[in-house]
């Protein structure tokens, strides 16, 4: 989800011209551009198969108060659609045993479930209901699924400092209708190519939401995992950090892992 500057040489009326050549040298368009940019993004992050990991969310109010919970991760990368992932919640006690599936999709909504222990029952999260408040998180549901490039069209702002690297500033505007974002400006490393910033704007194109991506690390020589995802949201003064530890890949995950009945197994 890589492009290498390579050097060119033009011969012009018998004149050797030397030139370093963007890898976007020949988008033609801003939208072609930020679309090159995004699906590069997706290439370098496509091939790691399975992946497991522990995650603490820390959800804070408008007051600074904190509470805990516990969760593990699963993902499983598709061949030919998005992703599937499970999230089981381990603690507190009042949400044990919640679990979340997912299941991304290339061209058409996601599939999503959320099991209730205390109800005994698998309820599915209709497209209506997305953008609401993830397990009273500052991610919404639509934030759980996997990034899948034809979910959006692009359009290339232009390259920014952030931090101590420079980035690449892509608008993001979903194809979905029932989508609770107007659009998302991702920002995007012009070396690695990992996401260290997300804007996310309203229907009504207010800033609502800014995810910050904390302390990358490389996992089997491939593929880079931020430490911490810290999302804030601007409108209700309120943020959720996921602090990941123990990812785990390609350890044989398959697709029995990831079916409804696998929510009701999830402990």
């Amino acid at each position: 989800m890589a492009l290498n500057n390579l050097p060119h040489k033009l011969a012009i009326t018998g004149l050797s011209v030397s030139l370093l050549a963007s890898p976007f040298a020949l988008a033609e368009t801003a939208e072609e551009k930020g679309r090159s940019i995004m699906e590069e993004f997706e290439r370098r992050d496509t091939g790691w198969r399975d992946m497991q990991a522990g995650m603490q969310m820390i959800l804070r109010n408008a007051q600074s108060q904190e509470s805990i919970r516990e969760i593990r991760m699963k993902s499983l990368e598709q061949e030919n659609d998005g992703d599937k992932s499970l999230t089981i919640f381990d603690q507190p006690r009042d949400v044990k045993g919640t679990a979340f599936l997912s299941f991304s999709h290339i061209d058409r909504a996601d599939d999503q479930w959320l099991y209730l222990p205390a109800l005994g029952r698998v309820k599915r999260i209709s497209s209506r209901n997305k953008s609401g408040p993830f397990m009273g998180s500052e991610f919404s549901y639509e934030d759980m699924g996997s990034f899948e490039i034809d979910k959006y069209t692009y359009k290339f702002i232009g390259e920014e400092p952030c931090g101590d690297l420079t980035c690449y500033v892509v608008e993001n505007y979903p194809v979905e209708k029932t989508s609770g974002y107007k659009r998302r400006i991702s920002w995007v490393d012009t070396n690695e190519y990992r996401m260290q910033k997300l804007d996310f704007y309203d229907r009504k194109n207010s800033l609502l939401k800014t995810l910050n991506f904390v302390n990358y690390q490389q996992y089997i020589g491939q593929y880079w995992r931020a430490d911490r995802m810290e999302m804030t949201n601007h409108q209700n003064g309120k943020s959720t950090t996921l602090a990941w530890k123990g990812y785990r890949f390609q350890e044989g995950l398959n697709e029995r892992d990831f079916n409804k009945n696998a929510l009701k197994r999830a402990r």
